[in-house]
């Protein structure tokens, strides 16, 4: 039953075709109207369902919100026609129909609230292309607007202000534009847009509150968003998939609990002057082959989660161009074989953890970036990740670049500088190309290659590095060109290995092992042999006994393999055996030898058979931690299974816990660290090693860490008639000899050195015997022909000024 009075009008400017009328129902109107009429609708509820297939207009006669049509069921209102509605109300109750339905026209549709529970709230379909300016619609039980088979048309100004489904739903080859429209508290995407041939142009639009995607894109369907909002979603920010095409342009993607915007299935992605902040899980995230992501001048930052910015994995690829990432866990994850990400001109910083990783034969070309507040700027994991860094500057980072796990990635131009720990650190058959790099202000070693890492480094150099420039723990790097300021070798204990040194008048590295600039030079390539037969016991006994000092070291090494000995003999002659934990703590200032002890160690376990094999593995704790939950585990569990038949030995191992620890993932290396010692006490020997303070506290960490560790070894500074031994023996070694009064100057110089926490102990003996070497070859430049004696000789005068 109608309520109210319709009025149809024929606005002609002929007076004398001018007529009116006056209808009970809309139907009744409608049918009576021409095209051109107007329908003036008075106030009330019209429970029919209208249906309007003429060019007429309909309005209501006194305002907007004054005429309701509210069927009982079906199409509340139909268009078929080009006319125009101004200012209804409509309201659906059938969740089989749309309330309003626009079909194979292009009406104009302006003011209307569309208030049902419905199937759809507008559909456009079959060609349409309405223009429909400040309408809402609020259908919390299907569909907000629906625009399928061809359809298309224009939305200004529009809203819906809840939809049981999604806010927004464009398929079936459809292509409407949306602008300055506002989507939310939706159920289902925002906007979805979906099918080959659909197209989406959204300008000046919001899509916020929603309880899943924000703007959802598949199935070859293409998307244009210019200036537009996707916020506070539940699900991801925006997800294209199945050979999906999205530009977007000056936008921003925030509080997202997921990825911000998530990619698959050979989607393309190209993101120009947007901003992407406050995600909880990735804030780009790029999975499988042909799927592409072009970010040009965008900015990505405030991760609320623990995962990366920027994830690329299974064969996708990455680009971004004068980007910024920043205050987030980590910068860029690559990963898997095929996958790529191309870094030009952007920056990382305040990296939580790691800035830029590669892993599982990914790679990575950056160019022109920087890196700045890193706990890792680069990290290349495992066997097949590299790629190219090219003048990339990283700065503040706890450690600059790692390489591990046969990873060979080329550094060029590349400056590494305020390291906490090492500039570049390379371990567990990492290689890695590095030219023309610098390494300044490093707490820690410059380029720090252990493992017998078969590194190639070109013109690098090192700057103010406290520990050194330059620390090569086993024979692997190649070196050409390469200088330091500062002289570091390997922390052994002399004997030190015999390497033809280089001429005493250059400043580089060709054939020289720690002289003169500091930087290790190549060495003959040792064979990898894991099997080789163990020494016998009495040889590395000797080279035990034949280092400088360390007498309580010796002694307490004896014992324990006096105390091994014997039990072996006791268990063959049928009686019990003592069973001594064998993992160990030592304890001292860097310099003191305590990895050769180790290696020696390790090679008279394999001697008496307690060991496989007695190889040592040396880590730290950038090799046991990881940035999320789990992987701390798994790392460990690699290191641990390296060591496997030999020794572990964890350098400066108080850093898996820290004082202030809070999120740190330490602990957790030291959890799974006790529990391997536990279930394969027979497998590995684990010795910890680092500063005696600091070691009491990592002690003290875990209430199973002292008592899986049954004995400390403490390593004393090396008095100065020690520190003197060891500059003989290098002399000797070098085929150099002291002066008459060279000796006593050098035990001096070692007796006013300062005794500082920074004192190399050992390592500062052999600096000062490669600082005597290059001051003896700048004094003997300038002589024409110097006698054999002039050219062995080392003088007072050649030692260095005291710091």
């Amino acid at each position: 039953m109608a309520h109210g009075v319709v009025q149809v009008t024929n606005p002609s400017s002929s007076r004398w075709r001018r007529r009116t009328g006056e209808y009970d129902t809309l139907a009744d109107a409608l049918a009576a109207a021409s095209d051109g009429d107007v329908l003036s609708v008075s106030p009330g509820t019209y429970r029919e369902n209208v249906v309007v297939d003429r060019a007429v207009t309909l309005r209501c006669a006194e305002g907007p919100g004054t005429v309701r049509i509210a069927p009982a069921s079906g199409v509340a209102l139909t268009l078929r026609s080009s006319g125009a509605v101004h200012d209804l109300v409509v309201e659906g109750q059938d969740t089989s129909a749309a309330a309003l339905l626009v079909e194979a026209c292009a009406p104009e549709l302006s003011g209307l609230r569309l208030n049902t529970h419905s199937a759809v709230g507008l559909e456009v379909r079959d060609g349409a292309r309405p223009t429909v300016r400040r309408c809402t619609v609020d259908n919390p039980a299907g569909l907000g607007i629906s625009v399928l088979d061809g359809a298309g048309g224009l939305f200004e100004e529009c809203e819906v202000v809840a939809a049981g489904q999604s806010g927004v739903s464009v398929r079936g080859g459809a292509g409407p534009r949306l602008e300055r429209c506002r989507v939310h508290h939706s159920s289902g995407a925002g906007v979805s847009v979906t099918g080959e041939g659909t197209s989406l142009e959204a300008v000046g639009c919001e899509v916020f509150e929603v309880r899943g995607t924000g703007v959802q894109v598949s199935a070859r369907a293409t998307g244009s968003f210019t200036d537009c909002r996707v916020h506070r979603t539940t699900g991801d920010g925006i997800a294209l998939d199945t050979d999906a095409v999205l530009a977007l342009a000056d936008c921003e993607i925030h509080d997202i609990p997921e990825n911000a915007v998530d990619l698959r299935a050979r989607s393309v992605l190209t993101l120009t002057r947007s901003t992407v902040h406050r995600f909880g899980r990735n804030g780009l995230s790029v999975w499988d082959p042909g799927t592409r992501a072009d970010a040009d001048h965008c900015e990505i930052h405030e991760s609320t989660g623990d995962y990366p910015a920027v994830w690329v994995s299974d064969g996708a690829v990455a680009i971004l161009d004068a980007c910024r990432v920043h205050d987030v866990p980590d910068a860029l994850f690559v990963l898997d074989r095929g996958s790529r990400a191309d870094v030009v001109d952007s920056d990382f910083a305040q990296i939580r953890n790691t800035a830029v990783s590669v892993s599982d034969g990914a790679s990575v070309q950056l160019d022109d970036c920087r890196i700045r507040d890193a706990s890792t700027g680069a990290w290349f994991r495992d066997h097949g990740s590299g790629g190219t860094l090219a003048q990339v500057t990283i700065d503040g980072a706890q450690t600059g670049v790692i390489v591990t796990k046969g990873a060979d990635p080329t550094l060029e131009r590349c400056t590494v500088t305020d390291a906490a720990e090492a500039g570049v650190y390379v371990s567990a058959e990492g290689r890695g190309t590095f030219t023309g790099c610098r390494v300044t202000g490093s707490r820690g070693y410059g380029f720090h290659v252990i493992d017998g890492c078969r590194s190639t480094l070109t013109r690098c150099r090192t700057e103010r590095c406290a520990r050194g420039g330059y620390e090569f723990a086993e024979p692997g790097p190649v070196t050409e060109d390469c200088t330091s300021d500062r002289a570091a070798v390997e922390e052994v204990a002399v004997p030190v290995p015999v390497v033809p040194a280089g001429p005493a008048v250059t400043q580089t590295a060709t054939q020289s092992y720690g002289l003169l600039g500091g930087v290790p030079g190549q060495r003959p390539e040792a064979a990898p042999e894991p099997k080789e037969p163990a020494r016998a016991g009495d040889e590395v006994l000797g080279d035990l006994d034949a280092l400088v000092g360390l007498d309580g070291v010796k002694r307490e090494v004896r014992t324990l393999i006096d105390l091994i000995s014997v039990g072996r003999r006791r268990e063959k002659a049928g009686l019990k055996a003592a069973s001594p934990r064998r993992h160990l703590v030592f304890t001292g200032s860097p310099g003191t030898g305590k990895t050769t002890v180790a290696r020696l160690y390790g090679e008279i376990l394999a001697s008496l058979d307690v060991l496989e094999r007695g190889h040592l593995v040396e880590v730290a704790r950038v090799d046991l931690v990881g940035e999320h939950i789990g992987s701390t585990a798994i790392r460990t569990q690699e290191a641990f299974d390296r060591a496997r038949g030999g020794v572990l030995f964890i350098d400066e191992a108080y850093a898996l816990a820290p004082e202030d620890a809070g999120r740190d993932f330490g602990r957790e290396a030291i959890d799974t660290l006790v529990k391997l010692m536990e279930d394969h006490r027979e497998a590995v020997v684990v010795i910890v090693a680092g500063y005696t303070a600091e070691m009491e506290r990592f002690l003290a960490s875990n209430p199973g860490v002292a008592s899986r560790f049954s004995r400390t070894i403490t390593f004393g500074d090396y008095t100065s008639a020690e520190l003197l031994q060891i500059v003989r023996a290098q002399a000797t070694e070098h085929e150099y000899q002291l002066g008459e009064d060279t000796g006593e100057a050098l035990l001096k110089f070692f007796t006013a050195l300062p005794k500082g926490p920074a004192f190399g102990n050992g390592r500062t003996a052999r600096q000062t015997f490669e600082a005597m070497v290059e001051r003896h070859a700048v004094r003997l430049a300038h002589i024409d022909e110097p006698t054999h004696e002039e050219l062995q000789l080392l003088y007072p005068e050649d030692l260095p000024e005291l710091p």
